[in-house]
């Protein structure tokens, strides 16, 4: 197995990943929280630990990868005002939501989604046994956590002084015995509320992960719950500062090993066209681009930097995956089993992603490869067909990108009363050449390419593609 590095957000450097379990690689994510669509700062952090999750397998681990959806909060309450819908309503029609957008940016599959709503005893029994050890206390308006308990807070984030960027998002009572103290419970007799021994109310943000951990993802044995914890830099401070804290404090372990996260995204207006504006929603972006060219974009960027997003940079994404689609639509690939270890770019490509994802080394053996290939198809060489299906499939498991259909693939914007209608003018010209009508087949051709459709008769009959 290669050595595999990874930048620790608390030790501040790259450092060898040394999992507990090398069978069972438990990682958790902070997911969603589903009061509206998911947008672009979702799909950010969603595809750079999509690339973990894909490395991590490349690798030969076993994993156990978990993320959160966060369906009791403030802003879902708030929404319940708005739109005079249920919470249950809310939540299930934004978490389906955001599960087809994932699906669309060709995440995989989480190994457990575990609902906070459906983790309230965990989240209670965790508060009592803080107040048990009194590192909790109870105020007027809920339960909190004593930060001053807890000799190791700050360390995670390294924020230790007291200002006003460093309060945490959630309430700010008078009757705190420290300004950073942060809200287990809060007590309400109206609205949403659950019953717990310490009074009816509803969890606080920061509990709620902690809680989960320990439920679905705890190591019985050592000092870690879990091996690698994972999210936007956003959430650094206060919400994984205040996990870890109530965690240690808790149950005497740490939570993770490792802690990763990922850069900002921001939207550059003046390269944006006004088809996008400066809509920050996934579901905005993927009307007008293939979800794969999303994705290619997002992840092209190292996980770590902030990304500015424009249309500028989207398009030379496109341009470049489409380099990898045309070279795919000159080779035939073959589903049968193939080793990633008989792909010519194995070892350079293996070796780059795991220095911390470097994504740009990584594609860079990936854009030498098609120049390569390309280069040998044009001087009519004979490909290696067995090193070509193992090229694909690693660039297909590893990066999550060119499995799709290359033909399929640049149809992508066509409505299907479109394709029916280039179909059936396909279709006329085959017959018009059956029937020796070359003028015919020619005019279609013509009335084809006025539409920007480019078409190619193959052995297995015409195909065709947008220009």
């Amino acid at each position: 197995m290669k050595r595999l590095y990874i930048y620790d957000s608390v030790k501040k450097q790259k450092v060898e990943f040394i999992p507990m379990d090398k069978n069972d690689v438990k990682i958790y994510i902070c997911g969603p929280t589903v009061y509206d669509n998911a947008h672009l700062g979702h799909a950010r952090s969603a595809i750079a630990f999509d690339l973990l999750h894909r490395v991590l397998l490349l690798n030969g681990y076993g994993v156990t990868m978990a993320k959160n959806v966060t369906d009791i909060d403030d802003k879902i309450i708030k929404k319940m005002g708005e739109t005079n819908q249920s919470l249950e309503n809310i939540t299930t029609f934004y978490a389906t939501s955001y599960a087809d957008d994932m699906k669309a940016l060709n995440i995989l599959p989480n190994t457990l989604e575990p609902y906070a709503t459906k983790n309230l005893e965990p989240m209670i029994e965790m508060i009592n046994e803080l107040l048990n050890k009194d590192i909790a206390y109870i105020i007027e308006d809920g339960v909190y956590f004593d930060v001053s308990k807890d000799s190791s807070y700050g360390t995670l984030s390294c924020k230790c002084e007291d200002d006003s960027q460093n309060v945490s998002r959630i309430e700010n009572s008078s009757q705190k015995r420290n300004p950073k103290d942060f809200a287990l419970w809060k007590f309400t007799k109206e609205g949403v509320k659950y019953l717990a021994p310490f009074g009816e109310g509803r969890p606080g943000w920061h509990i709620e992960c902690s809680a989960m951990i320990a439920k679905h993802l705890n190591k019985q044995n050592g000092e870690y719950h879990i091996d690698i914890h994972c999210g936007g830099a956003d959430l650094l401070f206060p919400h994984h500062e205040n996990e870890a804290a109530q965690t240690r404090c808790a149950t005497g372990k740490e939570l993770a090993k490792y802690w990763m996260h990922n850069g900002f995204v921001t939207i550059d207006g003046e390269k944006m066209s006004k088809s996008l504006g400066n809509s920050f929603f996934i579901k905005d972006v993927l009307k007008s681009y293939h979800s794969e060219v999303v994705r290619f974009y997002m992840m092209s960027m190292y996980y770590r930097n902030d990304l500015s997003f424009n249309e500028v940079d989207l398009l030379s994404s496109k341009k470049r995956l489409d380099k990898l689609y045309r070279l795919k639509k000159r080779v035939t690939i073959s589903t049968d089993e193939v080793k990633y270890e008989d792909s010519s770019i194995f070892e350079p490509f293996i070796e780059a992603l795991n220095d911390d994802l470097n994504i740009s080394v990584a594609l860079s053996v990936v854009d030498e490869y098609i120049s390569k290939l390309n280069e040998a198809l044009d001087k009519k060489e004979k490909p290696n067909k067995q090193e070509i299906n193992a090229t694909f499939k690693l660039i297909s498991d590893g990066l999550g990108i060119g499995g799709l259909d290359a033909y399929g693939y640049f149809q992508f914007s066509i409505s299907d009363e479109e394709k029916s209608k280039i179909e059936d003018l396909i279709t006329k010209r085959s017959e018009a050449k059956k029937g020796k009508d070359f003028a015919l087949a020619d005019s279609i051709r013509d009335e084809l390419t006025l539409m920007g459709v480019s078409i190619m008769d193959t052995p297995n009959g015409t195909v065709w593609e947008v220009l």
